[in-house]
């Protein structure tokens, strides 16, 4: 499989995990609490999977950077968060970062 395949479900089931951690309520309901340990341990082995091949940097930097987005959208899509022009900036920037650090690294070796 892809390395970056395994990075992108690495990304979203962190996004899953920190979703869950805001409804887990400092882990006193059951479901969601499940649902973190669930995606953030996913997460960090599709993680380590995706790191045979791409190097550390450039993915940590596309999961967390990724992640980050995704998460923002989350809070403001699902929970109502609230989403203002310096917001969208910092996510641009963010998102345009990872796209340079992708574009720098000259593959998956």
């Amino acid at each position: 499989m892809n390395p970056y395949a395994f990075l992108a479900i690495a990304i979203l089931s962190e996004v899953f995990g920190s979703s869950m951690l805001k409804v887990s309520n400092g882990f006193k309901r059951l479901f969601p609490s499940i649902g973190v340990v669930i995606g953030m341990g996913l997460a960090f082995y599709c993680l380590s999977i995706s790191l045979i091949t791409i190097p550390l940097g450039t993915a940590y930097a596309i999961w967390s950077g990724i992640g980050t987005g995704l998460t923002a959208l989350v809070g403001v899509i699902v929970y109502k968060e609230s989403f203002n022009v310096k917001k969208f900036l910092g996510l641009v920037l963010i998102i345009g970062g990872v796209v340079v650090l992708k574009l720098s690294s000259g593959g998956t070796s």
